[in-house]
């Protein structure tokens, strides 16, 4: 296979040595605990030697305490060998330096939109955001440097209002929704389906606004 090629979510899972990472939608994610910020800046420098060695760019968000890290090949728009190869040479260095990956603390928040004609409101969105088109996906506007979250525009019947148009995506690891479900229902929510689970389980809270845990299972 081609190292710029996509590969699938399961395609991912069925790696090795990537127990430290995530794939969430089109990107590899990771979190690292550092233990402070001198920690965490040598880990960088590892981090840009490794990038140099593979030959790709990882995207860096370092705090305090922590560094998540993101990989994507921005040139397909997806996770590629490429990223595979970086993310395991990352995983060594971290290991050198001692900071510890936590990947069930990554997640994705998009916003989702209920309209029976998204290219009426497409444009309006995208210009109000400030957000370009998804490269691969014609109803969804993102922000692209991946700071802000997604905005994607679900089909629905045409209706009439007051109706919750719209509701969150919360994309999180397989092993996170479990956790997830059961704090959302202890704080008073309740689970509206899991037909479609583990790809998706829609909750609501208790005036009945609906949000929906997301994982990539089961959606290749």
């Amino acid at each position: 296979m081609d190292d710029r090629t996509p590969l699938t979510f399961t395609q991912v899972q069925a790696e090795e040595g990537l127990d430290d990472w995530r794939m969430m939608f089109q990107t590899l994610e990771t979190r690292f605990a550092t233990g402070g910020l001198e920690a965490g800046l040598a880990l960088v420098a590892r981090i840009g030697d490794a990038a140099a060695r593979v030959g790709h760019v990882p995207e860096l968000d370092l705090r305090a305490a922590t560094l998540h890290v993101r990989l994507i090949s921005r040139d397909v728009f997806g996770v590629t060998r490429r990223d595979l190869a970086l993310a395991r040479e990352i995983s060594a260095a971290a290991a050198e330096v001692g900071a510890t990956a936590d990947p069930a603390a990554v997640q994705v928040v998009e916003i989702a939109l209920d309209t029976a004609d998204h290219g009426e409101v497409k444009a309006f969105w995208r210009a109000v955001l400030g957000y370009e088109d998804h490269p691969l996906h014609d109803g969804e506007v993102r922000d692209l440097a991946g700071t802000g979250p997604a905005l994607w525009f679900q089909g629905t019947d045409p209706h009439e209002l007051p109706r919750q148009r719209f509701h969150l995506d919360v994309r999180v690891p397989p092993e996170v929704v479990a956790p997830r479900v059961e704090a959302a229902l202890a704080a008073g929510g309740r689970l509206v389906s899991d037909a479609h689970a583990p790809a998706f389980t829609v909750l609501a809270d208790p005036q009945g606004n609906q949000v929906c845990l997301t994982t990539g299972l089961g959606r290749d």
